[in-house]
């Protein structure tokens, strides 16, 4: 076996789901290089620097980096490196269908970089049967490169702390790829759970279309319930209080990011879109936005109110604005409503406004991420309408 210069190269090493995977090997004295082509980001975290929110990750990669963690914007770290793990984004089109043309060109655009002596992972959700596919494309090209598939499961903001607290799926075209992804990643997990490479994607994808469906069910009744007048933290709060079988019940609000939608979409399609509960928990989630904004009308007259949403990153906490559902909202009030203003403590945006100025001149407010930044807002929103789905507050859901 021919000596590299590193033990791991992260394709894509930059990102939510390269960068805290990079830290957490290099913290296991693996000698990680994270490759990509953001410049930018580049400079910031061969500085020390976080690009965005993780919890956790700061101080590690101040200690890590230069000594164990590397960063290049060069293709030839991958030939460098005995392990390739490739956490791209997934390629759908427009429809959520998977590309399999740009994803089997990124796999020949990296053949020539990889050899017989390496093991290219597959991190990156895909599509039922891309890694046997992949298995293909490389025997295809006279290439004997291990593959195995290795899916990621962290939540966004909380990946320091899960990449070691959960177990590892490891899934593999034959045993020798099977022991060596395994003992890989025992370096951050003791917990490895081998499956087969189509069990495992659909472990994934099934992973998250039931998180998907779970909020959809929360954000179901609390529109029923809001429809009817009736507070839906009462219900909530009396299912759930002291009853350990409705321990999994999630609170509504909206549920978006770029995972748990487009993940039920492609359970769907391998399904030949016969997977109605995925569609139905999609009408349901993606038309929360819609049925505030319906209430509100119904209520208010739109037309003469300025409406101020409050977060809008796709969750609470983070900075990353993906499909979050507090654009959607905005879109649709744009419409309905005199003027919308919107604020965010974690993102860069040049069309929002500080939070005291949306406080100041919106007639309704609406909680569109409940970041813990608003805490202790109550004084300041009391003679305002506010519009609390999560109740993030602890006054109800009901508006």
């Amino acid at each position: 076996m021919s000596e590299k210069d590193y033990d791991i190269c992260i394709i894509g090493g930059l990102g939510r789901v390269g960068l805290p995977l990079g830290i957490s090997f290099a913290n296991a004295g693996k000698r990680v290089v994270l490759y990509d082509i953001n410049k930018e980001v580049a400079e910031t975290v061969r500085g020390g620097e976080m690009p965005f929110i993780e919890e956790g990750a700061d101080d590690i990669l101040k200690r890590v980096i230069g000594q164990t963690l590397f960063v290049s914007l060069d293709k030839e770290a991958i030939s460098s490196s005995r392990f390739v793990i490739v956490v791209i984004g997934t390629p759908v089109d427009e429809h959520l269908n998977p590309k399999f043309h740009e994803f089997k060109a990124f796999i020949y655009g990296i053949l020539d970089s990889l050899d017989d002596t390496q093991h290219l992972i597959l991190r990156s959700t895909i599509y039922p049967g891309t890694t046997e596919k992949t298995g293909e494309w490389l025997k295809a090209e006279g290439k004997k490169t291990k593959l195995s598939f290795c899916p990621e499961r962290i939540a966004e903001g909380k990946a320091m702390e899960e990449l070691t607290g959960l177990p590892q799926i490891v899934a593999s075209l034959d045993e020798a790829s099977a022991t060596e992804a395994g003992e890989l990643f025992m370096t951050l997990t003791s917990d490895i759970l081998p499956l087969t490479p189509l069990e495992a994607e659909l472990a994934k994808l099934c992973l998250n279309s039931w998180r998907y469906i779970q909020f959809s069910i929360a954000n179901q009744f609390y529109q029923l319930a809001t429809d009817h007048n009736v507070d839906f933290y009462k219900i909530y709060d009396a299912i759930t209080y002291k009853y350990p079988r409705a321990k999994s019940f999630p609170r509504a609000g909206f549920t978006a990011g770029p995972c748990l939608f487009k993940d039920t979409m492609q359970i769907a399609a391998f399904s030949n879109n016969s997977f109605f509960l995925g569609h139905a928990a999609m009408l349901v989630n993606e038309g929360l936005p819609n049925f505030i904004v319906k209430r509100l009308k119904d209520k208010d007259k739109l037309s003469k109110k300025t409406v101020g949403i409050l977060g809008m990153a796709f969750k609470g906490d983070i900075d990353d604005a993906r499909e979050s559902l507090s654009y959607k909202l905005k879109k649709i009030l744009d419409i309905e409503a005199r003027e919308v203003l919107c604020s965010d403590p974690h993102l860069t945006d040049a069309t929002l406004t500080t939070l005291e100025e949306v406080i100041k001149r919106s007639d309704i407010l609406i909680i569109g991420a409940p970041h813990s930044a608003y805490r202790g807002l109550e004084d300041a929103l009391k003679e305002k309408e506010v519009v609390d789905i999560w109740n993030f507050f602890g006054k109800g859901g009901l508006f």
